[in-house]
């Protein structure tokens, strides 16, 4: 029989749970998999909600991971010069079989200097960033470049998740857990993107959103400056 997948996700203070959940929920339907969290300590770590997320294991006693996956979320302009989780995040890429994340955990994954020569995606607040570490942004949902698969922001780490089940098994696989997920969006609204939202609520959301936006371009130019 063979070794079982060893699947971790980092969590972090002020990561988007639904960043997390999403991709947890379908790994944890994949047969043969032995699911990691990891943060510095095991202890509760607050999410962006009212959920916190409980580490199972630490930096220095998670196994050699087959998917390192980061998600992201506000807290991700903390990991950004962290340099105890860059060099957790460059240590397991050296031996993982892919380099993954969801939303903006593709900002660490270049403050890492793991996307440099790579495409990549991130949520759209922050595609514009990603070239600051060499990666090529690219706006799609799923973003599949040799070993390293991102995903778009929040929502699109289930369909991050269902991509990679059906890479790292067989497409058959990856449809059964979406069927088991009654994974079949019908949103009610088309405001999902930046393209097709009115005018008024984009306009919104970047003045709500000015003030974190203008400390992770400051993040992302300090850790830009030493990766490169």
């Amino acid at each position: 029989m063979s070794a079982p997948l060893q699947i971790g996700l980092l969590v972090f203070p002020r990561v988007t749970q639904l960043d997390f959940t999403g991709p947890l929920q379908v790994f944890a339907m994949l047969p043969d998999a032995k699911l990691h969290l990891i943060w510095k300590r095991i202890e509760p770590v607050p999410s962006d909600s009212v959920m916190a997320l409980t580490p199972t294991t630490t930096f220095a006693d998670c196994p050699q991971l087959d998917v390192i996956c980061v998600p992201g979320g506000n807290g991700t302009n903390d990991l950004l010069n962290d340099e105890e989780v860059l060099d957790f995040l460059r240590k397991q890429a050296e031996g993982a079989k892919y380099v993954t994340s969801v939303c903006t955990g593709s900002l660490a994954l270049g403050a890492a200097g793991l996307l440099k020569g790579y495409r990549a995606a991130t949520h759209w607040s922050a595609m514009e960033m990603l070239g600051q570490f060499g990666a090529t942004p690219t706006k799609t949902r799923v973003c599949v470049d040799r070993n390293r698969i991102t995903g778009g922001g929040v929502t699109a780490g289930i369909d991050f998740a269902l991509t990679l089940v059906s890479i790292l098994r067989d497409r058959t696989t990856a449809e059964a857990i979406q069927l088991q997920m009654e994974y079949n969006p019908a949103p009610p609204f088309n405001s999902g993107s930046p393209d097709t939202a009115p005018a008024e609520v984009l306009a919104m959301l970047r003045e709500r959103g000015a003030a974190n936006q203008e400390r992770r371009l400051e993040a992302v130019k300090r850790a830009a400056e030493r990766v490169n």
